[in-house]
């Protein structure tokens, strides 16, 4: 979990980090699991708050964990991270009863297919960091992750190494060939009341087989497994057995993951060890924040009295596709944004979607009509060519909806398809029908697919929903879970909700790129880190501040919470008849200070250090490490700030190190921008830069831009430092006024001349690390333009406070030069 949630992680150039959801989640299993050993119902339930809880709500005989996350929160990476901790517990822990062979099932083909693309090759295990690097804490991580992925009925040779066996629900434990059809083929076979019977090979018999000593099962979408006289159950408890006659265990851990693990009366699975909700979600930007239209929006829109289904729904239509088109227009050129249709029957979904591709050009050939039934499973048809082409086509079309590249514009169904589309690009949803409580579908479940993201978690976006009163109605019922929604004027001349799309503007005829392009250079760093340097910090010579030594009661000694070096809750021990072992409290803390200064390793030439220096000269006297009142006194502040500060000083004056000079390795071309998506928010159509939009951070920035867009005759070109996915990502590096090594991006470029640039940075409120910025950004300039001669860059540092007094008087860029321009 170090590795995990306690470092850094970069895929290409990107930071990386997994969602909190992922870590409460997969942590909440490993600490059931490990620490307080919750592996039946008797010690599950002392977890019980509720007191309603009974020892018969449980029908397994198996350590069993349901996860509950919000559709859209990650459920494949937590599964992902529950495999790879089972995988090396089993390989590197003595007497570890979790496994190397795991069960993944899926309940139905298309969520098979998608974890098919992430678990394919094992790629996402590699590609995103869920396995340390070789030689992280002295093992070989990567080496030692050899896994066999057999995938439904391609199975491999079994190997001692570990397996995964992913595969369909329905296929796991029954080898029946049932008539194809929409349903079958689609969403796989529900299992009939005798499947339980073993009636051939099949994978069932594999995982009751001598090959298989130990299991851990991995369920997505688990709300379906629900029920002890489901085939499923009596398969899995069967397999537990078979196992418990082996190894005494039964099957090792059977985690369960869905955003609705309720039962058909609402009440959630009594396994649920931890619930990431839609509210959270959508408040921590996991998700995209639902936006209903507001009253007067409401009041534009009515249900016509007619029998005809388009005459008397039009104005509900109309409106969800003005809002979409919204969308598309300024989303193309990365996304095709999709606009979903719920209608009451499969005969109005033909009529909605020939009225889309008859009323709206754009939408002509582009939309996809699918007919379920009333909850939201393919309609079942006789097998045919016909109906194998349309399967076929619906086969595609779960892969080619979400593409950036869509052939499809809007879907339209009986009923949001359930679990499996989950589709990031629906950005519209509209409902022209109304749900009871008979429909057994849940309030998320209607928003459900059109909730996960498109774009990265940096990024808030919005999910459209308009319908029918009784739709909204039904749909609002989930303020009631404490999910608040927005509600936004809509309709014709009503402002986009979707994110805009900064990109370099080459289709606009009236604009002189070359012109306008500035050139940045790339220079090589002055400040960098020399870790090996570590080895020469002495303890001995250290001048910090003595503390003195408290003496704490018997009472007092009882309890010590451990706050970070920052001064935040971490951990609170009750000591009893047990004394702390001060190896792992000087561990702690070794493990704090290189995180705070950003070092990745070199805990084992740093711990003889710290426990050095704590027995000899944090306090007024010599102490005894294993005494409990010397571990009493490190959970108080004032030692631990002078642990922090004595070493940390250390740490920089040894490991940073500027270099004095900087090279030009090569030159950015805003011209080369890849297009950069951003909130939703005001911007300036700029003519006087390469981009065809300019926002700013703050009204101040947005104010500049202005200034140098249509105040400065002066200004030839400008463009603002875009940050995040795509976008221009100029960085410079700097030491920050706690010693490490951070980035800093200013905020403007601006052209005077064809050899004549600025960079501009603006500021409200100062503190002491935009001093260090802009220090930095002086000697960088200076170091350009010593290291060639073609250019020159000039820094200036523009204060709000002051610029607010002058603004009015200043005439030119010129002028800004003259009162802003820094010199050092």
């Amino acid at each position: 979990m170090n590795f995990w949630f306690s470092q850094e992680h970069l895929i290409g150039q990107n930071k990386f980090g997994f969602f909190f959801s992922q870590r409460e989640a997969v942590e909440s299993i490993i600490y059931l699991y490990e620490v307080a050993k919750a592996k039946d119902k008797y010690e599950l339930m002392k977890f019980d708050s509720s007191e309603r809880v009974s020892t018969g709500m449980f029908d397994e005989t198996w350590t069993r964990y349901v996860v509950k996350m919000a559709t859209g929160a990650g459920k494949t990476k937590v599964m992902a991270l529950t495999l790879v901790w089972s995988y090396f517990h089993k390989k590197y822990e003595a007497n570890s009863t979790l496994s190397k062979d795991f069960l993944v099932i899926a309940p139905n083909i298309i969520v098979l297919n998608r974890l098919r693309k992430d678990f394919d090759g094992l790629k996402m295990f590699f590609e995103e960091p869920f396995i340390p690097d070789n030689g992280f804490q002295d093992k070989d991580w990567k080496n030692d992750f050899q896994l066999t992925l057999h995938i439904q009925d391609e199975l491999k040779p079994i190997t001692e190494s570990g397996n995964i066996f992913l595969t369909n629900v329905h296929r796991v434990f029954f080898n029946e060939d049932p008539e194809q059809s929409f349903e079958t083929t689609f969403l796989g076979v529900k299992p009939k009341s005798d499947a339980d019977t073993s009636k051939g090979l099949d994978l069932g018999k594999v995982m009751r087989s001598d090959k298989i000593k130990d299991l851990v099962v991995l369920n997505d979408e688990a709300h379906h497994i629900h029920d002890k006289s489901l085939a499923w159950f009596k398969n899995i408890e069967d397999i537990s057995n078979k196992l418990k006659l082996k190894n005494g265990n039964g099957i090792s851990l059977q985690a369960d993951y869905s955003a609705t693990p309720k039962h058909n009366n609402g009440a959630i699975f009594v396994q649920t060890i931890c619930d990431y909700p839609l509210v959270e979600a959508i408040k921590q930007n996991v998700v995209k924040s639902p936006v209903l239209p507001d009253e007067a929006s409401r009041q534009k829109i009515h249900e016509k009295d007619s029998s005809n289904f388009i005459e008397r729904y039009r104005d509900y239509i109309h409106l969800g596709y003005l809002e979409w088109e919204q969308q598309y227009e300024e989303l193309k050129i990365l996304k095709t944004p999709i606009l979903f249709v719920m209608t009451m029957s499969t005969k109005e979904a033909d009529e909605a979607a020939a009225f889309l591709e008859t009323s709206y050009p754009v939408m002509k050939g582009a939309v996809l009509t699918i007919h379920t039934n009333n909850s939201g499973e393919i309609k079942e048809a006789a097998s045919g060519k016909k109906d194998k082409e349309e399967l076929e086509k619906l086969r595609k079309a779960a892969d080619d909806i979400d593409k950036d590249r869509s052939p499809y514009k809007a879907v339209v169904s009986v009923l949001m398809l359930r679990e499996g589309w989950d589709v990031r690009n629906v950005s519209t949803i509209v409902g022209l029908r109304p749900f009871g409580a008979d429909s057994k579908i849940l309030p998320e479940q209607t928003i459900g697919r059109g909730l996960r993201k498109m774009f990265s978690l940096d990024m808030p976006e919005k999910l459209v929903v308009v319908g029918t009163p009784a739709f909204l109605e039904f749909v609002e019922s989930l303020k009631t879970e404490g999910v608040e929604f927005q509600y936004s004027a809509m309709g014709k001349g009503s402002k986009g909700k979707s994110p805009i799309i900064i990109e370099v503007d080459n289709d606009n005829p009236d604009k002189d790129m070359d012109k306008l392009d500035i050139p940045i250079p790339q220079m090589s760093p002055r400040f960098y880190r020399e870790f090996k340097n570590l080895e020469l910090i002495d303890v001995s010579n250290f001048k910090n501040e003595k503390v003195p030594l408290k003496k704490f009661s018997t009472d007092e000694l009882k309890e010590i919470v451990f706050n970070n070096i920052d001064g935040e809750f971490s951990h609170k021990t009750v000591f009893k008849n047990t004394q702390p072992d001060y190896r792992n409290v000087i561990g702690f803390f070794t493990s704090v200070i290189l995180k705070d200064s950003r070092l990745v390793s070199g805990f084992d030439i740093l711990y003889p250090k710290v426990e050095s220096f704590i027995k000899y000269k944090l306090f007024n006297i010599e102490v005894e490490l294993s005494d409990p009142q010397t571990m009493r006194n490190l959970s108080e502040i004032h030692p631990k700030e002078i642990l922090k500060t004595t070493f940390k000083n250390a740490i920089d004056e040894l490991t940073v190190t500027d270099k004095g000079t900087a090279e030009v390795k090569n030159y950015i071309s805003l011209k080369l921008t890849k297009p950069k998506i951003a909130e939703n928010q005001q911007y300036i159509v700029p003519k006087k830069s390469v981009f065809n939009k300019i926002i700013g951070d703050n009204d101040f920035e947005l104010e500049m831009a202005g200034f140098l867009e249509s105040r400065f005759i002066d200004v030839i070109s400008f463009a603002k430092n875009t940050i995040g996915e795509g976008g221009l990502n100029f960085k410079i590096e700097y030491q920050a006024e706690n010693g490490n090594i951070r980035e800093y991006y200013p905020d403007f470029f601006v052209k005077t001349s064809d050899t004549t640039f600025f960079i501009l940075e603006t500021k409200g409120r100062e503190d002491l690390d935009d001093i260090r910025k802009i220090k930095r950004l002086a000697s960088w300039c200076k170091d350009t333009n010593a290291a060639q001669s073609q250019y020159t860059y000039t820094p200036v540092y523009v204060k709000q406070e002051k610029w607010d007094e002058i603004k009015k008087d200043i005439k030119s860029f010129a002028d800004v030069i003259k009162i802003f321009k820094v010199t050092e």
